[in-house]
């Protein structure tokens, strides 16, 4: 017989707990758990035909799981080389970044090459899509465009048009009739996104979807909805620039590290093929403070300006001041250069960005940042042809980086041919010569 137990829930990703607790174990929401009486009985093992029985992996076929180009460059370029059959895609970012454009701009292409193509929007109507589609030239006959919110009337949909690619705009307004609750809720947006991902797989058909986030950046909804796809795109950009990056979270066919660069337009969503221009401001005249890095994203080298700026401060607590670096990364950086340097920073103000809204994570963009602090610092520029790139230890020695080759001949290509960041060589010896 089954056993009777009593169990709480999560509602927001389903965690379940045998006793009451004020935060949820798993995705750490307050007062999330509600109690649900839930069963337990024996399973007994089913009796397996020949094509479910387990096979060698050496016998499995692959033919049928290849990827197929979207057309877009960059965007194959950050899911590892195109669509893979029954791959289901989950696209994030914030409201008016462009995410809507460029999967209309994926449709159009992917149904110019002759394959037919399902977009439903559930948020606007057929005829709202088609006037942003007259706007940036995404008619095609083999696009098909259906406004629905309901799931089934969108299954629905699927199995009358059959396409060869689905894109469902978004999945936290499309609702279940079958599910208590409004659309958006998480038992809601399981349920959608379960049986939107079912049919992809079941009738291999690659499937976009498009995912709101909160206002702290992280996706709406429960967190089984990253575990159930297959990749998570975010797409982001800053609103006073034009340029939109697209990088992935998760990735079970390729990287998870690449980036894709696009420019947001009146006339729609264009490919950056080459963005290291675009992260550089140019200047014909030579001005203190600024520094050539290379850094690498994913399999890309993209080179990018680090400005500095360094004022005499008129407060007791000196501000520090960032944008496009890591924070935590420059404090400790001021640090090194007061102590192994002999720079004198504690009373003065230090700001540090980087050039057209490009953020750089990695560590290798610390000897560029120290140069420019210090060029700031000594109202000396940095010559043209320097480029930098080093990790600093706390001991003031630069440590090697990764793909040391592939930076110093992307370096090299936009006329920087002078590269500093020897491995071992300390933070005052590079500062002498890149600052002369």
């Amino acid at each position: 017989m089954a056993k009777q137990k009593t169990e709480f829930r999560c509602s927001e990703c389903g965690w379940t707990s045998v006793k009451w607790a004020g935060r949820c174990g798993e995705c750490q929401a307050w007062g999330s758990l509600e109690e649900s009486a839930g069963t337990t009985k024996e399973v007994k093992p089913l009796r397996l035909n020949e094509s479910q029985a387990a096979r060698p992996i050496t016998e499995i076929e692959t033919q049928g799981t290849r990827t197929s180009p979207t057309m877009v460059g960059e965007f194959d370029r950050v899911l590892g080389g195109g669509l893979v059959p029954g791959a289901a895609i989950l696209i994030s970012g914030e409201p008016g970044v462009g995410k809507s454009t460029l999967l209309l701009e994926v449709a159009s292409r992917v149904a110019k090459s002759g394959k037919k193509v399902l977009y439903v929007s559930a948020e606007e109507s057929a005829s709202q899509v088609k006037l942003r589609a007259e706007r940036t030239g995404a008619i095609s006959p083999n696009l098909y465009l259906a406004a629905e919110t309901d799931l089934a009337t969108v299954l629905g949909q699927i199995e009358a048009v059959n396409p060869e690619l689905f894109i469902v705009d978004s999945v936290q307004t499309v609702a279940s009739s079958d599910i208590d609750g409004v659309a958006g809720m998480p038992a809601q947006v399981r349920e959608v996104a379960a049986n939107l991902i079912r049919t992809a797989k079941q009738n291999s058909i690659p499937m976009l979807l498009v995912g709101h986030v909160t206002k702290d950046g992280s996706i709406a909804g429960p967190r089984t909805l990253e575990h159930l796809v297959d990749v998570v795109c975010h797409f982001e950009g800053d609103r006073q620039t034009s340029l939109r990056f697209i990088r992935t979270l998760k990735n079970r066919f390729g990287p998870t590290d690449e980036v894709g660069c696009f420019e947001l337009t009146g006339e729609g969503i264009l490919e950056v093929s080459d963005p290291s221009s675009l992260f550089v401001s140019g200047s014909e005249n030579p001005v203190s403070g600024t520094c050539i890095t290379v850094t690498v994203e994913g399999r890309r080298a993209l080179i990018a300006e680090v400005q500095a700026l360094v004022v005499h401060s008129t407060s007791p607590q000196p501000r520090r001041v960032t944008n496009g670096v890591d924070p935590s990364r420059v404090a400790m950086l001021l640090a090194v250069l007061e102590r192994r340097a002999g720079m004198s920073l504690s009373d003065k103000d230090v700001y540090v960005s980087t050039v057209g809204g490009v953020k750089i994570t990695e560590p290798a963009a610390d000897l560029a940042i120290a140069i420019a602090i210090a060029s700031a610092l000594k109202d000396k520029p940095v010559n043209f042809k320097v480029a930098a790139f080093g990790e600093i230890s706390l001991a003031g020695e630069i440590r090697g980086v990764s793909n040391l080759s592939q930076r110093t001949q992307e370096a090299i290509r936009l006329g920087h041919p002078e590269v500093i960041g020897e491995k071992g060589q300390l933070i005052s010896q590079a500062l002498r010569r890149a600052i002369s």
